[in-house]
């Protein structure tokens, strides 16, 4: 039975739309002929400003279906073709958080590899050195907090490789909490992993003023556990610089 659509609509105007994407839905379609992001956005398009015909909708970014967050859609080929090229030379900025089951031996750093791909796996693997037909995938990334048995890592991509994140984390021993695909040992219930695209910022491709978007934690325990954890740290924070002052 094809799931439900809960449409989050983070940020919109004549040129782009970004929404929050759950866990479980794709953005394009694929060989299970499921209903897409795409697809709901265009008919909320549709009859939000009675369009007739066909709306255009440009997919200038996609999110791997386990994965939850902040995603992006072009609503004119203008708009397309900069975000496009934006993306290509590294100008918008998107953050993701990662649970992960093991701690890093360093809370944060730079991790660069060279990543071959699987086609019928649909599998990234992660090299030290540059092998034959790998393309070199770089991150950053810091622990933000720890529970009792899983931490939370910040992740800034300065390339876009497919699932590089997923790859690289597993390959430094910190595989993605529910990520069977790239070693860990249980799903979570619902069939996400918990990889969130958090918050994007980019110059406007039209406007050029500056955008920015923050998609909320998907409603999985796990992630309202560290979200209050995140809260407490910035209490902390905010109370220890009040009282230095």
């Amino acid at each position: 039975m094809e799931r439900a659509f809960f449409m989050e609509i983070l940020y919109e105007d004549n040129h782009i739309i970004i929404v929050n994407k759950q866990a479980g839905e794709i953005i394009q379609g694929d060989k299970t002929g499921d209903r897409t992001v795409a697809d709901e956005i265009k008919a909320y398009l549709k009859e939000k400003y009675n369009k007739p015909g066909a709306v255009f909708l440009g997919i200038p970014h996609r999110l791997d279906r386990p994965v939850s967050g902040v995603s992006i859609f072009a609503r004119t080929s203008k708009a397309l073709a900069r975000l496009n090229e934006m993306f290509r030379k590294g100008e918008i900025e998107k953050t993701y958080q990662a649970i992960v089951i093991h701690e890093p031996q360093i809370a944060s750093g730079t991790l660069v590899h060279w990543l071959t791909r699987n086609e019928k796996q649909n599998k990234a693997y992660a090299h030290k050195a540059p092998q034959k037909n790998a393309k070199k995938a770089i991150l950053d990334y810091k622990v933000e907090a720890k529970s009792d048995r899983y931490w939370l890592i910040n992740v800034q991509l300065q390339t876009g490789r497919h699932h590089q994140i997923r790859c690289q984390l597993a390959a430094i021993g910190c595989p993605i909490k529910g990520d069977l695909k790239y070693g860990a040992p249980r799903s979570n219930a619902d069939g996400s992993i918990c990889l969130h695209a958090r918050s994007i910022r980019f110059e406007h491709p039209v406007s050029h003023k500056i955008i920015f978007a923050e998609a909320p934690y998907p409603s999985f325990p796990l992630w309202n556990v560290f979200q209050k954890l995140c809260n407490e740290s910035e209490q902390s924070s905010t109370t220890f610089k009040a009282k230095d002052a």
